[in-house]
């Protein structure tokens, strides 16, 4: 497998981005396109230039594979690691650790409930003297001027989340040049970080959700396809996925429109798909930030739900639960925002970490859907959240 990373995916989201992504799952860069007719039919005639055979294939197999590290911790698993030495950044000398970030932002609520993970691991940290922040808010440029300045700060180690892929590219090499970088959520063309934390990815999230439509759906059923925004690989390669189990289970992808995350914009697409085409089989989705949105548009349209996609925000694992939808939830998991923390800590005491290290990805499905529905959590709380022990919970996550 090359190491230059495509997704560095998700999850998603999204997953989503998600991802919301996410997922998040859930992601909304600043170069998103409207989703006119045009983006439609490219998406629908050909594959993204994120797709990859050799990377779609590991992340299925991934997906089934067992993680190794504390069974009650998933933020520290792996799955099939190759460790690497890093005891060329073992800090010297006295003194706290000055941990930087670098955030694409925080424009959607899995982005929002992932920071309030990684401040709240920060501060369960009393090495970390300072947790310096800067947030892009889902621009490229802003983001490129931030990794410079903090690459030129006193920060020990750096850890960044990409707001696009390949033009953040250049900016996170020149900063693996000043000092230890720990990239995660979304991925850059390069494996010059120290280490790529990250879900299986967008694939294993893409297909999750797609097998379940081709089960649910019959031959030439009509699906439409919901996408966040171009150019992010953890959603490219969701849609990737998704778009190959389709073609192989002979299904009508009707629609393929961007929503840009937008409740009000995904609620009018399902209901003009609705009035163009009649009766709609299955809604896949790269990010169940705005499912609700896509069930009201049936519910208004007095059409029955068909299976539906989501994520693990919490309004959809309710609307799920009341209103007895046929539905699954991929997730690009929250608790991935943890993991970079304790990843730049072992990287400067020189502890061995993996170059890609993979975090198990869960689904929530009619089986566990129960597990994950959280009596008193926000709407859009994610509950792949890892967050129970962490200080503030439940409050600062939001529980009245």
């Amino acid at each position: 497998m090359s190491r230059t990373r495509r997704r560095v995916l998700p999850l998603a989201a999204a997953v989503l981005a998600g991802v919301l992504v996410a997922s998040c799952s859930s992601d909304k860069p600043a170069d998103s396109a409207d989703g006119g007719p045009s983006a439609a039919k490219e998406s629908d005639s050909k594959q993204s230039k994120f797709f990859d055979q050799g990377d779609y294939e590991r992340q299925l197999a991934l997906a089934k594979a067992t993680p190794e590290g504390p069974q009650d911790k998933p933020w520290e698993q792996m799955l099939e690691p190759e460790m690497q030495d890093t005891a060329k950044y073992k800090k010297k000398g006295s003194g706290g650790i000055n941990l930087c970030f670098s955030n694409a932002g925080v424009f959607n609520p899995w982005r929002q409930v992932g920071l309030k993970n990684m401040k709240a691991e920060v501060k369960l940290h009393k090495e970390i003297a300072d947790f310096t922040v800067l947030d892009a808010q889902g621009k490229d440029d802003k983001q490129i001027s931030d990794i410079q300045e903090l690459s030129g700060k006193n920060c020990d180690a750096l850890i960044v989340s990409p707001n696009t892929t390949a033009t953040l590219t250049p900016a996170v090499k020149q900063a693996c040049g000043k000092v230890p970088v720990i990239v995660f959520d979304r991925g850059v063309q390069t494996d010059c970080a120290v280490t790529f934390i990250s879900p299986v990815g967008g694939y294993a999230y893409g297909a999750a959700a797609a097998d379940f439509l081709t089960e649910k759906v019959k031959k030439k059923g009509k699906i439409v396809a919901l996408r966040i925004s171009p150019g992010v690989d953890v959603l490219e390669t969701r849609w990737s996925a998704a778009k190959i189990a389709f073609d192989k289970a002979g299904l009508d992808v009707a629609e393929v429109k961007f929503t840009d995350g937008d409740p009000s914009k995904t609620k009018s697409i399902v209901s003009d798909a609705i009035s163009r085409h009649g009766d709609i089989d299955g809604v896949w989705m790269d990010s169940g930030a705005t499912s609700v949105a896509a069930v009201e548009a049936f519910e208004d349209a007095g059409k029955d739900v068909p299976p539906i996609t989501g994520e693990d925000q919490q309004d959809f694992l309710q609307a799920w639960k009341d209103k007895k939808l046929t539905a699954i939830a991929p997730t690009y998991p929250t608790f991935q925002w943890r993991t970079p923390v304790i990843a730049a800590l072992q990287i400067l005491e020189g502890k061995q970490v993996p170059k890609t290290w993979t975090l198990p990805q869960p689904t929530v499905t009619q089986q566990n859907l129960d597990e994950y529905l959280q009596d008193g959590m926000p709407p859009l709380h994610y509950a792949m959240c890892g967050c129970a022990d962490l200080p503030g919970y439940p409050g600062a996550w939001g529980k009245k």
